[in-house]
């Protein structure tokens, strides 16, 4: 087969990346090592900020999101008992987020890729890229039993973590950062009502909450916990005791419990390759970079990394030029790495620490206090937490949003 882009994956990343480029009148081709019910039925939490929402409806798939989806304009930090509320549309500029599941975007973003008479190759094994410094990289992969091969202009790699394309840069020019937690997230689907309006952050000294919401009888919430504690040895029963434990205030106020449908532990790590390109290959989500769900940043990266690679492979068809597809690591780069900023202060803000002594606890306390009483505070909160534009411009010129 023949195509203009060679996708990599059928997440957030690549559906959306494809839909950008139908609008250009740029044909591609997803391939995904998965089925459709399989990334379609994995439910993941979703908070999308404001750039996101903006991105899902100017390609035509907000409809969904606009109906179903929980706005918020705001969200709780609670500490010492006390619950206090963080207007992210008065401190961002009239910015919000919606609470709308990945697994949700992903089933409006296929059924688009449809709509528009195209197709994903679900359940391909075996895929292996080559030729990415030449115009025509290759993606090889097997299907059926049989083997295929994919000639592109470009390929984007948008295969997560684990995906071949990172791995396909060569070693000697890859320059990765990792940083792993100790701390883990246990994380509860249950039938149960609203705990709050919008999100709630506590930090509690027995460890980290968060409500969420997912529909008027659905919960999301989780508990930090050790990254390689067995989810045996946490009952439903304990679980519940644990979110009052943490989440309770002065008032008296306790968490609405019910039936737990599903639980498990995910371990938590900051990681960037800040190799983004490599001849005609472009990864971008999470196979270049992932983030603690702290600061909601990893599908609103996926997004805006896409967003700059369609512009850049749109200029390109159009006037020849690569300038921006030769600074596509450059732009994504300043955004994610403020990103990774933004998610790493929150998860030391809001999670506990047996190490802390006395003062170093004081010190946590007093942040909270300041990032929820000054202007100056809940203005950081609020414009990293609803999403920074991106900085189109090149670094060290003055910077001009677009």
């Amino acid at each position: 087969m023949r195509t203009q882009v060679g996708i990599i994956g059928a997440g957030p990343a690549g559906l959306i990346l494809a839909q950008l480029l139908h609008q250009q009148g740029i044909d591609s081709v997803i391939v995904e090592r998965k089925s459709r019910n399989n990334i379609e039925g994995t439910v993941k939490a979703g908070i999308l900020e404001q750039t996101t929402i903006d991105i899902l409806r100017e390609i035509g798939v907000g409809d969904r999101m606009d109906r179903e989806g929980h706005f918020h304009d705001g969200n709780y930090f609670q500490f010492n008992g006390e619950r206090r509320r963080i207007d992210l549309k008065k401190y961002s500029g009239g910015k919000q987020v919606v609470v709308y599941p990945q697994h949700e975007v992903i089933i409006d973003l296929v059924n688009a890729r449809y709509a528009n008479g195209k197709d994903i190759i679900f359940d391909v094994e075996d895929v292996t890229l080559h030729d990415m410094d030449t115009n025509q990289p290759k993606i090889k992969y097997r299907k059926n039993g049989m083997d295929e091969e994919l000639i592109c202009d470009f390929i984007a790699g948008c295969d997560g973590f684990h995906g071949p394309s990172r791995q396909a840069i060569p070693d000697k020019i890859r320059k990765e950062h990792i940083h792993l937690y100790k701390d883990g997230w246990l994380g509860i689907l249950s039938d149960s009502a609203p705990a709050a309006d919008e999100l709630v952050y506590a930090n509690h000294e027995r460890g980290f909450a968060l409500l969420s919401t997912r529909t008027p009888i659905l919960q999301r919430h989780y508990l930090q916990v050790d990254a390689n504690d067995d989810i045996a040895n946490w009952s439903d029963d304990r679980i519940w005791t644990e979110l009052n434990e943490r989440t309770k205030t002065h008032d008296g106020w306790q968490i609405p419990d019910g039936p737990i449908n599903s639980k498990g532990i995910i371990q938590m790590r900051s990681f960037i390759c800040e190799t983004m390109q490599y001849g005609r290959l472009f990864i971008a989500g999470d196979a270049a970079h992932t983030v603690p769900p702290t600061g909601a940043k990893g599908l609103n990266l996926a997004a805006t990394d896409v967003k700059v690679l369609a512009r850049g492979i749109s200029e390109f068809y159009q006037t020849g030029s690569n300038d921006l597809l030769d600074r596509y690591s450059e732009i994504c780069l300043r955004r994610v790495w403020k990103a990774e900023r933004f998610s790493s202060f929150m998860t030391k803000l809001l999670h506990a620490n047996p190490s802390l002594d006395s003062f170093e606890r004081g010190i946590q306390l007093a942040d909270l206090d300041y990032y929820t009483s000054y202007e100056a505070g809940l203005t950081m909160i609020a414009e990293n937490y609803v999403g920074l534009p991106i900085e189109w411009e090149k670094a060290g010129d003055s910077v001009i949003i677009r």
